[in-house]
């Protein structure tokens, strides 16, 4: 299972999915809220990358709970970044 995080980690599309995800968060905050929008996100990008992706494992529920934990782990710091440039840019 550590294994699997460590290489969804280095996924540079699922980096690419989550920094878009938060930044579509940021754009339409104030008619959609930010908390719904972000769980969803993740929960569909942990779901749609190892069910369409062609991958090693077999197991899928394996692959959709790394992902979760792969995708939270890749938020923090995107969110964190996302804060500190909102700040800046006031």
């Amino acid at each position: 299972m550590i294994e699997l995080v460590f290489s969804q980690l280095s996924d540079v599309f699922r980096i690419g999915l989550i920094i878009a995800l938060v930044v579509t968060m940021l754009r339409t905050s104030s008619v959609t809220g930010r908390i719904l929008p972000l769980v969803a996100g993740v929960v569909f990008v942990a779901v749609i990358l190892p069910s369409t992706m062609p991958s090693g494992s077999d197991n899928l529920g394996d692959e959709i709970i790394a992902g979760l934990i792969s995708n939270l782990i890749i938020l923090v710091p995107v969110l964190l970044l996302a804060l500190l440039v909102a700040r800046f840019r006031r």
